[in-house]
């Protein structure tokens, strides 16, 4: 399917069509090309996207795909309706009617999921979480690290940095990260500031050959990105972590998503229920 489109229709951001989309789509190998029309909240714009939609269809010689998260009955109508030429996939009524006649409710219809984000405590939850982050990337600060829900330790460059942004952006978790440089191999045990947090502490390692060409992209040809220095550091870095008790794993072939959620598991398996 080299030659397919996929769109993504919303009457918010589009984030819910767009992750569930990609979900479904990852079960098939073709790489199709995304377009994404957020904010398609009214009758002009909708038969706007049906337009693109069908021009595209015509240009390609095939329907494409239209993955749909919208509230609005009218809007939603045209986009679903027989003059559109695209094989539209509407979550709303999979999912969201079945449940309305499970429940013997109905939904609030709301359109996106941020559109009341300033009476969530729950997203203010997670603003401080990428805050607190972001002051305790890479060993910026040691304090309050009391307040952390998970310390990452590892390597520079072994993926800390984006998994505790992730954990703080899509769990509000308080992810500080902490870096173990080769002065820590040295003394021989765990820098000071990590020694009573011990508990909370996960490791991040990653394949030296790996490491060697993320360094290099940064500090190229410098002794940092060196391969020997790269396999000297993954290896006492994982020889610290096995000697201090610190469950860890190798970011090289996992996606940050599948290291995030082997984290909660781990460290805090609460956040695991909303």
């Amino acid at each position: 399917m080299p030659h397919r489109t996929v769109f993504f229709v919303s009457d918010g951001t589009g984030i819910t069509a767009e992750t569930f989309g990609n979900s479904i789509l990852a079960q098939f190998s073709a790489k199709p090309r995304h377009v994404r029309r957020p904010f398609i909240d009214s009758v002009d714009k909708s038969w706007a996207v049906v337009r693109e939609i069908n021009e595209t269809a015509l240009r390609e010689g095939k329907r494409p795909i239209v993955f749909i998260t919208l509230v609005n009955d009218e809007v939603r109508d045209i986009v679903t309706g027989s003059l559109c030429n695209g094989l539209v996939l509407d979550m709303f009524r999979a999912f969201v009617e079945p449940l309305e006649t499970e429940f013997g409710v109905k939904s609030n219809h709301r359109i996106g999921r941020f559109s009341d984000a300033a009476k969530s405590q729950e997203y203010h939850d997670r603003i401080e979480a990428i805050n607190f982050s972001l002051a305790h990337d890479d060993g910026q600060s040691a304090r309050n690290l009391e307040s952390a829900d998970v310390i990452l330790v590892g390597v520079s460059r072994s993926g800390k940095t984006p998994t505790s942004l992730y954990l703080a952006m899509q769990h509000g978790v308080k992810a500080a990260n902490y870096p173990l440089i080769p002065e820590d191999f040295e003394r021989g045990h765990l820098p000071s500031a990590l020694v009573t947090h011990k508990p909370k502490c996960f490791g991040l390692s990653i394949d030296p050959d790996r490491l060697c060409q993320i360094r290099n992209e940064r500090r190229p040809g410098s002794k940092y990105a060196a391969i020997e220095n790269c396999r000297y550091e993954v290896h006492e870095a994982e020889r610290m972590m096995r000697r201090e008790g610190i469950s860890w794993l190798s970011s090289t072939h996992k996606s940050i998503e599948e290291i995030a959620t082997t984290i909660l598991r781990d460290i805090r398996p609460d956040r695991l229920i909303y």
